[in-house]
């Protein structure tokens, strides 16, 4: 990996672990919902304005059944999930609880294709639930009364990653960029409707929560995603996973730098073990960073 390419992880996990701090600060007072609908929104007219410049087609008569079923398990339901646990729950939290997905994604491989998972990714398995079980225990303490249904809200929303992994598994063959372009709108579409049942916005809102909602869609979205896939045609998939072991840290420090949120040793010793887990799950190592690149993929 070369230097512009370890540059762009490092953004890369920067901004995603931002995006539990933005959560956190715009989600209580614009309300889950409304916070995500503006979020993909942004993200799907960003992206649109990159597709016209580049001239990339979506092929919506082909694969809109596609766009609305990874708009919905990859972006929808996980993104409105942190969003509830962001009310309650601190960004540290959260973006520790993001980085089970991928165990949740080998757990629900092994289901839907009958593979048993192997001794290395069933201990990796077992480390990231005592993790979760350490950070949830004492977090769970300390919170408010929803505390434990944040949590659960959080875990559901990596789940929500995993099941979305599995099935890209298993769907038609479509580029990383019309993937993300086309999920982030059929996002925006599921999510309208649930928008007229959230609480109205009576007063606009200050200017750092607007700020926030801007950031989340078009740098924490739209521009991320943008990232990603230069780093996967640099560097290979494999190599790219290594922004899941990142964001946690960036989560852990911008909420503490931020929004003043403590970093308790049970935080740092929870987020190892998942951590750990998740790598064991994964089978990633360190020297996969230095791995030969694959052969662009978009």
């Amino acid at each position: 990996m070369n230097s512009s390419s370890l540059f762009r992880l490092l953004l890369l996990s920067a901004i995603w672990g931002a995006s539990f701090l933005f959560m956190r600060i715009g989600a209580p007072v614009l309300g889950p919902t409304l916070l995500i609908f503006c979020r993909v929104g942004l993200a799907a007219l960003f992206l649109f304005a990159i597709s016209t410049y580049s001239k990339q087609n979506l092929f919506v008569s082909l694969h809109w059944k596609h766009y609305l079923i990874l708009g919905l398990f990859n972006s929808a339901i996980p993104f409105l999930l942190f969003a509830y646990a962001a009310k309650t729950v601190s960004a540290s939290l959260l973006s520790i609880l993001n980085a089970t997905a991928p165990i949740w994604a080998a757990v629900i491989s092994a289901l839907w294709f009958r593979s048993p998972l192997t001794i290395k990714a069933t201990l990796g398995m077992t480390l990231g639930l005592i993790g979760v079980g350490v950070l949830a225990g004492v977090e769970a303490l300390t919170l408010q009364e929803n505390g434990t249904i944040a949590i659960a809200a959080g875990l559901a929303a990596a789940m929500s990653y995993g099941i979305a992994t599995t099935y890209a598994k298993t769907a038609k063959s479509v580029a990383p960029f019309a993937n993300a372009h086309g999920s982030m709108w059929g996002a925006t579409l599921l999510l309208a409707p649930l928008t007229w049942l959230s609480a109205p916005v009576m007063d606009l809102p200050p200017l750092r929560i607007v700020l926030s909602v801007a950031i989340l869609g078009i740098v924490c979205s739209g521009i991320a995603y943008l990232l990603y896939f230069r780093l996967i045609s640099d560097v290979g998939a494999t190599s790219a996973l290594t922004v899941t072991f990142l964001i946690p840290v960036f989560g852990i420090l911008w909420g503490w730098l931020f929004l003043g949120e403590n970093i308790g040793l049970h935080t740092v010793m929870g987020g190892a073990v998942i951590l750990i887990g998740t790598a064991l799950v994964t089978n990633f190592s360190i020297k996969t960073l230095f791995e030969t690149p694959r052969l662009p993929t978009i």
